[in-house]
């Protein structure tokens, strides 16, 4: 019996073309254009070229695949769903309802094969090049002759519009300045966005800019001839020292007998009787959702994948034989574990008996500083202001000049951000850095798609307040914390000296199921004397810094960093008028959430309404703690440029300041 032909390379990506418009038309919403018009790249990258099992999405030497242009999210599903990831047909169906592992936009976590949250644009293309940058450090440091352990391509789809987006030039001059010859962005040149044709507002020399940043550009790829992308691939592999962009000039909804190439393709289902009409034209009789058995078979992926895998494995053992400490490393780091030898109780304890008054900024720096030695995976950076964000330390190796342990990201904070996220997502390191606090703005949504991912990511946020002083309004961030604190699942410590400091550093490496933003002074702060109970509930999030005198408190002051000592020292300028005054510090408001109501309620009780909170930036978000009776010394307008000393002294947010507020407060 003669076996059945194979089918040919335009039918395996009707595949993929059948499968969106089915799905989307299904659930009555969604981009059924991009994976229409890129099917035939995608059978190209996915067949010939891509290293993955689908039976373990999480194999550590597989290629990583990023669908920046996440709007098309059904390519994706149907590329896995095709190569035999578990994700079965039920799951295409029910493509963007409720509880599906098909959500409109891919999403990290949720569906088998997907590396990363994209929809906002420009962010996968940003978290490809931090995921090549990891490969690349993980190499230098765990491979060795013949035992290349760490061996893999990061692979990125992006359209017109990821383009557009400001931070695909951020990522792209930083993935050129580091030689990441294992990143290949293949774009999607259809030249249509949701408003059209985007000649009217798109009309950049994109392989020029490209050039200028130190990639090799393939150009004039036609995106619907399979050889001419495999050529282009094969000629980007042989780059090992530049970055690849492979741009493929394709038709947006490709197949749709009257719809192809026009932008209501887009962002809305076809309708049916356009399928039916596609259907037609293109010689697919089978009903939605059905796929041909030889062409099922074709696509399958898992024995080649388990193959891949398997002999990776062996060379993994013949690596751990070879070099066992070194192995050893490898495998604490890719669980996320942290090193046995690295005792943070013990960090915190010796910053309580040997600190002293310094900026918070330059507490972090030393505990960086004491964590680096221990902790190999430890990978900092800042957004050109190292020497203010105060993030390197001694013996720091800059990846610009050969090392594997810090970044310089340039004037780049959003590309910074959404860079940590990749780096985070391939594994093997922690990273961190560190801008501003006002520019959280410029980073803002990479912070929300580490909160949105779970990843651990660590934020250091300097310059936290008026207390900047000179550089003004502008710099002086007043609505950040209130930001910050309104992203679900971002814990946010504003550390009040540098015990507390330490402690926040230690919380935000325990923690792996969140990022975590360190928001840190200028200006020096006091160092506060504490008991072991107290010590220990620092890491609660919020404690009892400062005891009544009378002792049963009769009102409750609740401060944040600066503030903390302000209020310390209002405290006992009024002497036995504040002997009922209890002093809580909380760091971290979400952290304080999370403990039990014992310990919420001891230290805020609930039947004690008295409560004032002081904090230097917006109220808002301080009335769910003080409630209706109580008060907050805060900012709710933009600062002035003048000495931080003098700046605090204005907004009565000095001692003496906070001092003639409790004696009105106790008065009242």
């Amino acid at each position: 019996m003669t076996p059945p032909a194979t089918p040919s390379r335009r039918t395996l990506a009707h595949a993929i073309r059948f499968l969106a418009a089915d799905a989307v038309q299904q659930a009555g919403s969604g981009h059924p254009g991009m994976p229409m018009g890129m099917a035939d790249i995608a059978e190209v990258l996915w067949r010939d070229f891509l290293k993955h099992n689908p039976a373990n999405p999480d194999w550590f030497d597989r290629d990583r695949v990023v669908l920046s242009n996440g709007h098309g999210s059904m390519l994706l599903y149907a590329l896995l769903h095709l190569t035999g990831y578990d994700l079965p047909a039920d799951e295409l169906r029910n493509f963007r309802q409720l509880h599906s592992r098909t959500p409109g936009h891919p999403e990290y976590g949720v569906t088998p094969g997907v590396e990363t949250t994209t929809g906002p644009l420009g962010q996968g293309f940003a978290n490809a090049v931090g995921m090549a940058l990891a490969e690349k450090l993980s190499a230098e440091v765990f491979n060795r002759p013949g035992l290349e352990l760490v061996n893999h391509r990061t692979w990125t789809l992006l359209g017109d519009g990821c383009l557009m987006e400001g931070i695909s030039q951020e990522a792209a001059s930083l993935a050129g300045v580091w030689g990441l010859g294992k990143l290949t962005a293949l774009y999607d040149s259809n030249r249509i966005s949701i408003d059209g044709e985007v000649d009217g507002w798109f009309a950049d020399d994109t392989a020029g800019r490209f050039r200028a940043c130190r990639w090799h550009v393939v150009e004039d790829v036609d995106g619907h001839d399979p050889d001419a992308v495999r050529s282009a691939i094969v000629e980007a592999l042989g780059q090992a020292d530049r970055p690849s962009l492979i741009i493929c000039g394709t038709r947006i909804g490709w197949g749709a007998p009257s719809m192809e190439g026009a932008a209501k393709t887009h962002g809305s289902p076809l309708g049916e009787k356009e399928i039916a009409a596609m259907r037609q034209a293109l010689d697919w009789p089978h009903p939605p959702f059905e796929i041909p058995e030889e062409i099922c078979r074709t696509w399958d992926a898992r024995t080649q994948g388990a193959a891949a895998e398997a002999e990776w494995r062996t060379l993994r053992v013949r690596h751990a034989e070879a070099h066992p400490e070194l192995a050893a490393a490898f495998d604490r780091r890719l669980a996320g574990e942290l090193p046995g030898d690295l005792d943070l109780d013990a960090l915190v304890r010796r910053a309580q008996a040997e600190g002293a008054p310094c900026a918070s900024r330059k507490a972090s720096q030393q505990a960086i500083g004491q964590l680096a030695p221990h902790l190999d995976e430890l990978l900092g950076g800042s957004a050109d202001l190292t020497g203010s964000n105060l993030t390197d330390w001694d013996g720091a190796s800059a990846i610009h000049e050969g090392g594997v342990r810090y970044i310089h990201y340039g004037v780049r904070e959003f590309g910074m951000a959404a860079i940590m996220n990749g780096i985070a997502l391939h594994g093997l390191w922690r990273p961190f850095g560190g801008t501003f606090l006002v520019f959280a703005d410029y980073a803002r949504n990479g912070i929300r798609l580490s909160a949105l991912m779970n990843l651990p990511v660590v934020y250091v946020f300097t310059h936290d307040s008026i207390g900047l002083g000179e550089d003004g309004p502008t710099h002086q961030p007043v609505e950040h914390l209130a930001m910050l604190r309104a992203t679900p699942n971002l814990h946010c410590w504003r550390s009040a000296d540098d015990v507390e400091t330490f402690a926040a550093w230690a919380a935000a490496l325990e923690r792996g199921d969140g990022p975590t933003a360190l928001v840190l002074s200028r200006q020096g702060l006091g160092h506060f004397e504490r008991d072991q109970a107290t010590l220990r509930n620092i890491r609660r999030g919020g404690y009892i810094l400062h005891e009544a005198r009378s002792g049963r408190p009769e009102r409750i002051v609740i401060a944040t960093g600066s503030e903390v000592g302000s209020a310390l020292e209002a405290i006992g300028q009024l002497g036995a008028l504040a002997d009922g005054v209890r002093l809580v510090s909380m760091p971290c408001v979400e952290v304080f959430e999370q403990q039990d109501a014992a310990y919420r309620d001891a230290v805020l009780p609930p039947d004690l309404h008295r409560r004032m909170a002081i904090e230097a930036g917006c109220s808002d978000c301080w009335g769910r703690w003080v409630g209706l009776e109580g008060r907050v010394l805060g900012i709710d307008r933009f600062g002035d440029s003048a000495p931080g000393a003098a700046l605090f002294a204005h907004f009565g947010l000095d001692a003496a300041g906070i001092a003639g507020q409790l004696r009105d407060w106790i008065g009242a």
